[in-house]
């Protein structure tokens, strides 16, 4: 049964209503409030709880001052993803879970990039495939390698036409990258993994490069099935690491 909302909840919706009905964009004032007092026929105390709920979700930015008020606000996609993060922090996300999806929407992503991107994003990604181009010496350049290897992905989902798209992935990377640390699954470095994925996303750009949507997308999947087995082996050893007497 889904919980009854509260007053200023029902409010903070009807005012994201208005802001949609009217076509606000982000920076638009919003009326006053005495003025949505009278439009939604509510009490000065509802209207402000409502207007911290919607500040709190980040539509809203108030100033004070001269020229103050309160005006429409966009969700940043770093927000959001913050947000979404919190949702999974408390709950049992695998390394499983995250690369079912990967592996379904990842090649979907390369393949609508390849032929798309213009030099100065092909030259990003070789930038950041050029800043692991040996294997890492210690732990700590491991643990470096392995974010910087999922900021490439992040670059990719940068670059989606599909925002919704885009979004998910650069999500499922973040979220990947925060549980490689907190897990400590760089720990011992794993020169295959390294070799591998980097082979990978060498190839992967060529294909995007080339425009052969076919090819980029085959990479893409041969990249994330090889990535989930070997990761997925990796937390596996950590874990035998921590059990063993």
């Amino acid at each position: 049964m889904t919980p009854r909302r509260s007053r200023p909840q029902r409010v903070a919706e009807a005012i994201k209503d208005f802001v949609v009905t009217e076509g606000l964009r982000k920076g638009d004032r919003l009326p006053g409030e005495a003025e949505l007092m009278a439009r939604f026929g509510m009490a000065k105390g509802t209207i402000r709880e409502a207007m911290r709920i919607l500040e709190a979700q980040g539509l809203v930015r108030t100033r004070t001052g001269p020229g103050g008020g309160s005006f429409v606000h966009e969700v940043s996609a770093e927000r959001a993803r913050a947000l979404l993060g919190n949702y999974f922090y408390f709950r049992d996300l695998t390394l499983h879970d995250i690369y079912q999806l990967r592996r379904l929407l990842e090649p979907e992503l390369a393949a609508s990039l390849a032929g798309r991107l213009d030099a100065e994003q092909l030259a990003r990604l070789d930038a950041v495939v050029a800043t692991y181009d040996h294997p890492a010496a210690s732990v700590e350049e491991e643990r470096a390698q392995h974010v910087a290897s999922l900021r490439f992905h992040q670059l990719l989902s940068e670059f989606a036409e599909n925002e919704l798209l885009g979004f998910l992935i650069g999500f499922m990377a973040q979220i990947l990258s925060d549980l490689t640390i907190y897990r400590k699954l760089y720990e011992p470095p794993n020169v295959e993994l390294w070799a591998r994925g980097r082979a990978y996303q060498m190839q992967l750009i060529e294909a995007l490069r080339g425009g052969d949507a076919e090819r980029a997308r085959q990479v893409m999947a041969d990249h994330m099935a090889t990535a989930a087995s070997l990761m997925e082996g990796q937390e596996a050893r950590v874990l035998n690491r921590f059990l063993s007497p």
